[in-house]
């Protein structure tokens, strides 16, 4: 382009110069044919009104938590590890002076109990299997703990010596559907 006051007169740009930038379409917008659906719609006999099924609900497979079971297993899950965690964290601001090896233990045990419970959590809530066997071996872990707790004869609230309670109701929520399927075969071989 020429300055304002350039004399020469504005050349046209070669072709080579305009490789990369392109001009603008000026025309009007092209229109795109309507391509019909892949779908084969349902042919509907001629005098039968027309309506539409209800959706189709497959019940969950009798080895997987249901949603509401998964969900509850998970919050269960997460207040017994807020609480491990809190009385583990007591046990090693307590002890620390006294015996440092034990307060090392029980931060091990704290760090395996939090992933994975944690990573239980989660692949629960996908529906993976291996959630379950995680949050039976957080909880596992998580019982190791409050065991340590009663064996260092640690002075400690009364609640603490019933939390254990909350992991393994966190794994029976979480083994629920195998739990109802092991029952009622026991009750179906004790018929026979």
């Amino acid at each position: 382009m020429t300055a304002p006051n350039d004399p020469r007169p504005a050349e046209p740009p070669s072709e080579s110069r305009t490789r990369i930038i392109r001009r603008a379409p000026t025309g009007p917008i092209p229109t795109i044919p309507t391509s019909p659906t892949t779908q084969i719609p349902r042919q509907v006999p001629s005098g039968e009104p027309t309506r539409s099924a209800p959706p189709i609900r497959l019940p969950a497979p009798a080895d997987e938590p249901t949603s509401t079971t998964a969900v509850a297993a998970c919050a269960v899950s997460i207040v017994s590890g807020w609480a491990t965690s809190v009385v583990a964290t007591d046990l090693i601001a307590g002890w620390w002076r006294t015996d440092r090896l034990f307060c090392i233990a029980v931060a091990f045990l704290a760090i395996v109990f939090a992933s994975t419970t944690i990573s239980g959590v989660i692949m629960l809530l996908q529906h993976r299997p291996l959630g379950r066997q995680l949050i039976a071996a957080g909880a596992v872990v998580a019982v190791l703990t409050y065991g340590g707790v009663f064996i260092a004869g640690a002075h400690v609230a009364w609640i603490v010596y019933t939390l254990w309670v909350l992991p393994v109701a966190s794994v029976v929520l979480a083994f629920y559907p195998q739990l109802k399927e092991f029952a009622e075969q026991r009750i179906g071989s004790r018929r026979r």
